[in-house]
């Protein structure tokens, strides 16, 4: 799976996207250690704290179906650079630490390590797991 493979999947994912109240429609591409790719959207609620992220909802969707290794996650928005909130790079660095995290938006890619984006992040071995 090429990055601009992976990117284009998450481009995809815009129109599934149920955004009514941001108008923030992002898409997300996971790629597993397996080489294969579950995708997600973002699903707003009236309720905003049950709002669900794109990569959260890939992320669940994989971690649903067995998978706990992950190389690589592409997040696409238009208007601005989709790089991943607080709560989602929290639920990432659960099980991959050392992600690669591609964003797109408006025709630009920028790429960086998950591990930059959440410096001295709290996962399994910071409780001795």
């Amino acid at each position: 799976m090429t990055d601009e493979m992976l990117l284009a999947k998450a481009v995809e994912m815009l129109g599934r996207a149920y955004v009514p109240y941001s108008n923030y429609p992002v898409g997300a591409a996971l790629l597993a250690q397996d080489g294969t790719v579950y995708t997600g959207c973002n699903v707003e609620n009236a309720a905003y704290g049950n709002t669900l992220c794109a990569e959260r909802t890939a992320l669940c969707k994989a971690v649903s179906e067995g998978a706990r290794s992950f190389t690589t996650i592409a997040i696409a928005a238009k208007g601005s650079a989709p790089f991943p909130c607080g709560a989602c790079r929290q639920s990432l660095y659960e099980f991959a630490p050392g992600l690669r995290v591609l964003v797109t938006w408006d025709g630009h890619v920028r790429e960086a390590m998950l591990s930059d984006l959440l410096p001295e992040g709290f996962g399994p071995s910071s409780l001795g797991k």
